[in-house]
């Protein structure tokens, strides 16, 4: 069952990114009444989600109309024109706020934009402003509750962007994942959350926690909106060495079309599968039903149920160096959840620490044997729908092995709990082939008929 929609204050915002920017490229919208609407859903729901850090109505409004006088001069608008995206407070943006859900970086305001900020700009995107992120990308969490029911946590550490989008504030944001930090957010928000290739874009002006680990990732309402954000981002920074000179796929409009033969599903039990509920197991089960022999299961050796605490090996060790900063001016204004991880960060050997970095390429090549019998991998995105209660934002145990192996992997809102929350269904793709990873989704949601996702 698709999950449910959001209370609507405009009708015309819940179309979709990709038909918002259509109508205002047209001349049928205008950018400023688009941004206030959206405006007006953030009054609306805002004290009772609690998504933004930073938001500034006359700073949003003042883009939107700039926007609509460049639309009017005939000069051919970007391809974000006018849709407003909202970016977690581990961003840079220049002369605004990015404080890293931190007090140490309290009023700290930067010089210079981080490198998808520039490339938002220059695509025609409105900065809405910033959201709500966990403690430094961890796990201490922060105000924002989930859209669908405030006693339940939104995820982390992308908590404000997963939830902006699922509130219907906005149609788009940017977070992040070192180990589970979007897909699990987008499934318990209920909207689509999707983690590239590692290294597809760049991390340049946003706070490191794990280099070996950290992606950038996008929340969107629809798999087609999603691809739409990824074409403005993909591409190469000098300053960041994950990424390459390889030529970014054109994502929309492999995404939008449809697959040349049916595609074949490896559904696999990642490790942890014991933590997956009663009802993610049988959802789970009634979905590769309807695939039927289109779908097989694919165990994975026993090498992979090291992969957890190989992830969090390089994550701790990486975590404690990149974050000594915080540790020398505020350690005592760390929670104890952060500073627990940066202490075993501390006691990795630098032997174990090498070791582990070598692990993605031995747990890629088993991952090869599936992907020559299937086109993509099938996973719950989460074991449970959102935990009751906002101390813990939620196990990411079916995320991290993806995060590892540096695969694309993107969560689809096609299940709703007993309890009325939404469920996402992951699917994984093979390394660097992001745009088929959301065509196979999106033949995937029309599967099950998903009315939100059928333009997706």
């Amino acid at each position: 069952m698709a999950a449910k929609t959001q209370n609507k204050v405009d009708p015309k915002l819940d179309l979709s990114a990709v038909e918002l920017r259509d109508r205002m490229v047209k001349g049928e919208l205008k950018a400023v009444d688009v941004a206030q609407g959206f405006l007006d859903r953030i009054a609306a729901r805002e004290g009772e989600v609690q998504a933004w850090a930073w938001l500034d109505s006359d700073h949003v409004l003042e883009q939107a109309a700039a926007l609509d006088k460049y639309r009017g001069t005939g000069r051919a608008p970007g391809p974000l024109h006018g849709l407003p995206v909202a970016l977690k407070d581990i961003i840079d943006t220049r002369r605004i706020p990015t404080e890293n859900g931190t007090p140490i970086d309290e009023g700290r305001v930067p010089v210079k934009d981080a490198y998808v900020v520039e490339r938002l700009k220059a695509a025609g995107a409105i900065i809405m402003g910033k959201t709500v992120a966990t403690e430094l990308a961890y796990r201490q969490p922060g105000k924002t509750r989930n859209p669908h029911n405030p006693k339940h946590t939104p995820g982390g550490s992308s908590s404000g962007s997963a939830a902006a989008v699922g509130a219907g504030m906005v149609p788009l944001a940017i977070g992040t994942q070192t180990d589970g930090s979007v897909v699990r957010p987008a499934a318990y928000c209920g909207v689509v959350g999707f983690k590239p290739s590692f290294g597809a874009i760049p991390r340049s002006g946003i706070l490191a926690q794990s280099p070996s680990l950290d992606t950038v990732g996008i929340f969107a309402r629809t798999l087609q909106d999603a691809a739409l954000l990824s074409d403005c981002l993909f591409g190469h920074d000098e300053a960041d060495k994950a990424t390459d000179l390889t030529p970014p796929p054109r994502m929309l409009k492999i995404a939008k079309s449809d697959p040349p033969v049916t595609p074949m599903v490896g559904f696999v039990r990642p490790p942890g599968w014991d933590e997956a509920d009663s009802q993610t197991q049988m959802a789970m089960k009634e979905f590769t039903d309807l695939l039927g022999e289109g779908c097989f299961e694919a165990p994975l050796p026993n090498v992979f149920s090291d992969a957890p605490a190989i992830r969090e090996r390089i994550n701790f060790a990486e975590m404690a160096k990149c974050y000594y900063s915080y540790e020398r001016r505020g350690w005592d204004r760390l929670s104890d959840k952060l500073r627990e991880a940066m202490e075993k960060g501390k006691a990795v050997p630098a032997r174990d620490y090498i070791a582990a970095l070598d692990w993605p390429d031995v747990l890629n090549a088993g991952l090869a044997e599936v992907f020559e019998r299937c086109d993509v991998i099938l996973t719950p995105s989460t074991p449970t729908p959102a935990p009751e209660g906002l101390e813990y934002t939620g196990s990411s145990v079916f995320n991290g092995l993806w995060t590892l192996c540096g695969l694309p992997a993107v969560t689809i809102p096609l299940l709703e709990a007993e309890n009325g929350l939404p469920m996402g269904v992951q699917v994984i793709g093979r390394k660097g082939d992001d745009a088929r990873l959301l065509r196979t989704a999106r033949w995937l949601a029309l599967q099950v008929a998903s009315p939100e996702l059928q333009e997706a």
